[in-house]
């Protein structure tokens, strides 16, 4: 037997094994049958693909990090400057952490403007709708728990604001306060809760919710574009394995080029997307002159500045949560208005009501950065 016979043979035996056990056959005949519209926008289910990367990148460089930051308030700040100073390639790992937070941040938008707009939550996705919506909720959660973890200066006053909003809630506010901070002030306890939703309870929740998001994407199939059906022409697909899975890996080839530059020329972030270290946080220090949020969550910050005090027998600040709240449900229910928002005038209000969501978000962002 020759050489290359033996090879194929050891080959053909691990694939058995492996086949006997996890049905192999029956995942890779379900790959070959898997296929994409292809039409001029099929760009747009990259966006979802290029976040997944993202999260993957994410959960490593946490790993990473993770083998020396100790939280406490005596321990957080001086372990993650030793990490930036002392460990090799330390400061890169966290720039490269903290920039695919962002970038993920950032997609994750995209991805949910795309669908909408191109209406693909229509039945029978809507369940796929609300938990790409439950995601994004929990990254920004991962954005705000992580934030604090540094103890720098910036950090402790923004969580003192941020914390501070849920005081704001009538009966239950200073119930929710105290538990989010572990007591009446930001203090060590604080990063411990933070720390153990960062790295345990939002991980957790994020991947079976992540899991079932996927499921249905492969259930479903991707969404065949509106103009297909209302024009009546001819379909066409492209193979997911191996033409569209080969057009996914080159964008996360690409992302990962932009983010490793961005790592290593900005390693403290940029612009408005920044994350210096700074100086240990100090509860009896003055708090900075400006004290603003990420940047995805500046809409909501900025909107709330604009309410006055009072508004009827409601504080002007809880009445903004309230209509933030009541906006973000609205926005999550809209597969449920119509199971055919393409049809006719639907379309027309569909989309209104996207590019006025989409402005209030960009104006507002801009707003908060523009007016001190």
């Amino acid at each position: 037997m020759t050489e290359e016979k033996k090879n194929k043979k050891i080959k053909e035996k691990c694939y058995d094994w492996f086949d006997e056990r996890f049905q192999v056959g029956d995942l890779l005949a379900f790959a070959a049958k898997k296929e994409v519209p292809d039409y001029r926008s099929t760009y747009i289910y990259y966006f979802g693909g290029v976040a997944l990367f993202l999260f993957v990148v994410q959960v490593l460089t946490g790993f990473m990090l993770l083998l020396y930051y100790q939280p406490g308030a005596d321990s957080a700040y001086e372990s993650v400057h030793y990490i930036v100073t002392q460990v090799k390639f330390g400061w890169l790992i966290r720039a490269l952490h903290s920039w695919s937070a962002n970038l993920m941040v950032l997609f994750v938008f995209i991805h949910m403007f795309t669908v909408y707009f191109s209406l693909s939550f229509r039945k029978p996705r809507e369940f796929t709708w609300l938990t790409g919506l439950g995601l994004l909720g929990l990254l920004m959660m991962f954005g705000f728990s992580g934030y604090l973890l540094p103890w720098n200066e910036l950090a402790y006053f923004a969580t003192r604001v941020g914390t501070g909003m849920a005081g704001a809630v009538p009966v239950i506010g200073d119930f929710i306060l105290q538990v989010m901070r572990g007591g009446e002030e930001v203090t060590g306890a604080t990063i411990s809760r933070f720390f153990g939703l960062h790295v345990a309870v939002l991980p957790l929740v994020f991947g079976g919710l992540l899991a079932m998001h996927l499921f249905f994407i492969q259930k479903q199939g991707m969404s065949e574009p509106v103009i297909w059906e209302q024009k009546k022409m001819r379909k066409r697909y492209i193979k997911f394995v191996p033409n569209f899975m080969l057009r996914d890996f080159m964008m996360w080839l690409i992302v990962l080029d932009v983010l490793i530059l961005l790592a290593v020329f900005f390693p403290d972030g940029i612009g408005v997307v920044h994350w210096p270290l700074g100086v240990k946080a100090d509860a009896f220090a003055p708090p900075p002159a400006v004290i603003k949020p990420e940047w995805y969550f500046i809409f909501t910050f900025q909107f709330l500045k604009f309410l006055p005090a009072h508004i009827g027998p409601l504080e002007g600040e809880l009445f903004g949560l309230i209509a933030l709240n009541l906006g973000g449900m609205l926005w999550g229910l809209v597969p449920f208005i119509s199971s055919k928002p393409h049809e006719g005038k639907k379309r027309f209000v569909f989309q209104l009501f996207g590019i006025l969501v989409l402005l209030f978000i960009i104006i507002m962002t801009i707003l908060g950065y523009v007016l001190e």
